[in-house]
This record gives C-alpha cells, sequence and structure tokens, in this order.
C-alpha cells in the first residue's frame, strides 16, 4: 500500500537535531553506509548514527580528508568512492560486498549544487550523474546486502527540486546549461528515485525516502561566488551568515535523513518526501516553495526515470 503524501504529526521540526530525533533508539549491531559522511551534513549524520550505536561505512571521493574529519569517531570506516565515476562506483560495491555483511541504512547524502558546467563519463552532465546516476548506481549494486525485512534507502534531495522536473528531451543538458535548473532536475530525479525504489523493493520489507534537510550553510555551497551568496542575501560581504533563523544548523539539518533512516514512526511507510522530520505535504501551485512537486512523485515518471538510469548505467537489480 503506497503512503499518503501527508503529515503525519511526529511531533519532530525544523529546530529538532539528529541527536533528538535518535533520543531512546539504540542501533547496536546496525550497519550504515553515508555516502559523504564526512562533509557538512553527511559529518553530522555519521556523528549521530555512531553515537546511537550504529557502525557506520563512509565512501568518499577525498578519502585522505575524510579520514581526517572521521579521526577519533569509533565506528566509522572509510574507502574511496567518486559518484561521477561508474568504475569507482563498482569498485567500492565489490569491496563491500566480499566483506558479507549487510546495510540497514543506506543515506545518499553526498551531492554537488549549481557547478559551472561540467562533463563526467560519457559527457553526462555532472550534478545529474554524481547526485542521482552515481546513487542508482550504487544502491542497485549493492541490493544484495541491503538487508530485507527491515532496511531503509535514505535519498536526500532538496528543496531545489522544484527548479524543475526531468528534462526527457535534454537529461544531460546539451544545450542552454543552467546551474539551478540543472541542480533541480537532479534533485528532482532524488525523488523519483525513492518513489519506484520504494515501489520495487517495499514486498521485501526494505523502503525508500526522499528529502529536504532544510537549508544549512555547508560545504555545498563551494561552487558558488561569494558575490551571489551576497546578492541572495545569504552572508554579508564579510561572509558572515544573514538571518541566521532562516538557516538550520548542521545538527539540525542532519535531523530528517536520520528520521527517515531510524525512526519507528515510519514502519510500513515509505516512498514519500519528507522535511522538517515529518511527511511533507503536496506543494501548492504559486505558493512558497515549500512541500513537494507533483513532478518528483508522479510514479510514472519514477518508472520513466529508472528505466533511464538502468539504461545508462547498465546495472538494474530488478532486471526480470
Amino acid at each position: 500500500m503506497s503512503t499518503a503524501q501527508h503529515k503525519i504529526g511526529s511531533g519532530f521540526g525544523a529546530n529538532s537535531t539528529a541527536d533528538e530525533v535518535l533520543e531512546g533508539i539504540d542501533l547496536t549491531g546496525k550497519l550504515a553506509v553515508v555516502t559523504g559522511g564526512y562533509s557538512g551534513l553527511g559529518l553530522e549524520t555519521t556523528r549521530s548514527l555512531t553515537k546511537a550505536g550504529a557502525r557506520v561505512v563512509v565512501p568518499a571521493r577525498r578519502r585522505a580528508a575524510a579520514e581526517e574529519a572521521l579521526a577519533g569517531l569509533d565506528g566509522v570506516e572509510v574507502d574511496e568512492l567518486d559518484l561521477g565515476d561508474l568504475e569507482s562506483v563498482s569498485g567500492f560495491a565489490e569491496r563491500f560486498l566480499a566483506t558479507g555483511r549487510t546495510v540497514d541504512f543506506m543515506i545518499d547524502n553526498a551531492g554537488i549544487m549549481a557547478c559551472p558546467e561540467t562533463r563526467v563519463g560519457p559527457g553526462w552532465e555532472a550534478q545529474f550523474a554524481t547526485n542521482h546516476l552515481g546513487h542508482f548506481a550504487l544502491v542497485n549494486r549493492l541490493w544484495p546486502a541491503i538487508e530485507p525485512g527491515g532496511a531503509r534507502v535514505v535519498s536526500v534531495s532538496s528543496r531545489g527540486h522544484h527548479f524543475s522536473g526531468i528534462r526527457w528531451d535534454d537529461v544531460h543538458w546539451r544545450q542552454g546549461y543552467d546551474k539551478w535548473e540543472a541542480y533541480g532536475q537532479a534533485k528532482t530525479a532524488n525523488v523519483l528515485f525513492a518513489v519506484h525504489l520504494d515501489r520495487l523493493a517495499a514486498d521485501r520489507g526494505v523502503r525508500a525516502f526522499a528529502l529536504h534537510p532544510g537549508g544549512i550553510i555547508t560545504p555545498l555551497q563551494r561552487h558558488l561566488p561569494k558575490a551571489e551568496m551576497v546578492e541572495r542575501g545569504w552572508i554579508d560581504e564579510q561572509g558572515n551568515v544573514l538571518n541566521p533563523e532562516g538557516f538550520k544548523s548542521p545538527e539540525q539539518g542532519a535531523a530528517t535523513q536520520v528520521w527517515a533512516a531510524t525512526s519507528p514512526q515510519l514502519e510500513g511507510m515509505g516512498g514519500v518526501y519528507l522535511e522538517d522530520c515529518d511527511i511533507a505535504e503536496p506543494a501548492v501551485d504559486g505558493g512558497e516553495r515549500s512541500g513537494v512537486k507533483a513532478w518528483a512523485t508522479d510514479p510514472e515518471q519514477a518508472a520513466r526515470l529508472w528505466t533511464l538510469s538502468a539504461e545508462l548505467t547498465g546495472v538494474d537489480a530488478f532486471a526480470a
């Protein structure tokens, strides 16, 4: 049965932290894979999960930086992974599968935002390739290890999905690249991925969720010129964050993905988009940029994207 895209009244909210949503939850014996789990929201996610007893595997494009950031945290291991390189994705998955371990929480956290036009692999647009196709291939490669009867796959999207649906006639932006619309398409793809994965995996007891973590100043903004962030009212000329009440702390930003992965309140649910530690409401046309756009939860578009992604990456764990 599909889950309704409406709030459930979790009791948490925009100011809740990852530690708060994990209070009273014992993750001893559980294993999480957190892409990008060494920077920004990913680092806070890793910290909170290990504090609750989980072991966390952090696949990282910058392995040395990850090992430095995670030094001193018990229960963490680092491996190499470049989501923009399918051979790297396959290599990580093979190494993990060889350990014989199973995954309880798969958190697809890593990503890039509003970068200059960049091509990876066979000429793919970098945001679509890294944020979506790399994670699509990773989850499908790791599928034999994803624990049936309880595992969750969490796809970290963004309110940025409001910027664009899937450009079916030009997903790789070969014409008229716009960095924000390309980001929007990639974030829409993150939601559609969760929608269809949940449909495919629910009968195995594996559920998938997508989410908006909130607005947070993190290294995700590394591609944005300072002048653009000043113009948007995010920072002042000295680099100080303006309107801090409008941004979450990293601890608050990590809360929704940790809640998605572990909360007993979501038992038996899946295939929905979350924000502020609750299921989000559908977006209202012409309203504020909140909730989830219909183009991101359309099951037909989700199935179409899955087929396209399988063709592009050459992997589909659910192929007949």
